[in-house]
């Protein structure tokens, strides 16, 4: 493999406030909001399906990757008044265009999982 890459990262990534990779990642790298854009891409879904779908999270840990999502400006909530009022969530199309490089990434999960864990194992006995 060549090493085509700058010697030094250009200025931008060495600020916090300024960096695309920090601030880009920061929105979607934690496991649930991966989870959740790739269950929503099914369709619309209401908070308590999302609740079903993703058993192990808490209500708030959903309530705040939701509302995290939202102000990214990946999913779109639409409420529709009723007793209670009804709310549902979808892709928004930035969220629907983020869908390819998360599918790519899973997918380099999938075909790595045992090197890692293989890894992690040799790594851990080393550590003992």
């Amino acid at each position: 493999m060549s090493n085509d890459y700058p010697v030094k990262a250009p200025e931008e990534f060495y600020d916090p406030a300024l960096c695309p990779v920090r601030n880009v990642l920061e929105a979607i790298s934690d496991k649930w909001s991966m989870l959740v854009i790739t269950h929503l891409k099914f369709g619309e879904h209401r908070f308590s399906e999302l609740k079903r779908a993703l058993p192990d999270i808490s209500q708030r840990m959903l309530t705040l990757t939701l509302r995290n999502l939202e102000r990214d400006g990946l999913i779109l909530r639409k409420v529709t008044p009723s007793k209670p009022p009804r709310v549902d969530y979808r892709l928004s199309d930035l969220g629907i265009s983020i869908l390819e490089p998360l599918y790519a990434l899973s997918a380099w999960g999938a075909e790595n999982r045992a090197a890692i864990e293989k890894s992690r194992r040799k790594f851990d006995r080393k550590a003992e």
